[in-house]
């Protein structure tokens, strides 16, 4: 399925656009368009409903996606993709994920396929969770910090000579 990453043609009024559409037509006549977002699950500004319904975040995220192109409805079919750090998906990334796999079975023949995409989101997930999680302790320590004697164990955490449970 051909596509282009940051389409020119449906920009939106002050000038943003999603991160890519295709460029056949996707469902109902028209090409479709699509922006992920991967809200911080533990930010301050979610924190308060993750801690009260899974994937709050995502959810949250994926509305005001769908509603900052809103305006793309009538030309393209607006696919939100949402992933929280901590891996919940949305349903409409779920949604098209299971999508592409589908296309791509359709042309390898292996059924595989939808499981091996969800694989590759997670991993580049993890990935960029392991990236920003190293950045920040590299800030931490060129501001003078110095990196706590904690480590995780069976039954309590090791703190230098210490077992606290």
């Amino acid at each position: 399925m051909p596509a282009v990453k940051e389409p020119i043609s449906p920009m939106r009024d002050d000038n943003k656009r999603p991160d890519g559409t295709t460029l056949l037509q996707w469902a109902r006549g028209k090409p479709m368009a699509w922006d992920v977002t991967v809200p911080d699950t533990y930010a301050e500004s979610h924190i308060g409903s993750t801690a009260i319904k899974p994937g709050a975040a995502a959810h949250k995220t994926a509305q005001n996606k769908t509603d900052k192109y809103s305006k793309l409805a009538s030309t393209h079919t607006f696919y939100p993709f949402a992933i929280e750090t901590v891996g919940t998906w949305h349903e409409m990334a779920i949604e098209l994920t299971q999508e592409i796999g589908r296309c791509i079975t359709t042309f390898t023949e292996d059924t595989r396929e939808t499981t091996f995409l969800f694989q590759r989101f997670s991993m580049a997930l993890q990935r960029e969770n392991a990236v920003s999680f190293h950045n920040t302790m590299v800030q931490w320590r060129q501001e003078g910090g110095h990196a706590p004697r904690v480590a995780l164990c069976r039954g309590g955490i090791w703190r230098g000579e210490n077992m606290e449970f």
